[in-house]
């Protein structure tokens, strides 16, 4: 069976990926935001975690 997350579930991901702040975290969060669907790219929900996440990694440029 295979899950596709919802804004909501990518925006719980963002913020443990921010939370955890570690290598590992920032691999994955940056993937999920790559393979993130354009079309959660312009909800709030989503953009604000995702700017949270690579401002804690100190990723200011992405954000």
């Amino acid at each position: 069976m295979k899950i596709e997350p919802d804004q909501f579930t990518l925006s719980v991901l963002f913020n443990a990926c921010a939370v955890l702040n570690n290598n590992r975290a920032m691999k994955i969060g940056k993937e999920l935001l790559a393979k993130m669907p354009e079309n959660y790219r312009n909800k709030n929900i989503t953009s604000t975690s995702a700017i949270n996440m690579l401002m804690k990694f100190g990723d200011a440029e992405s954000a």
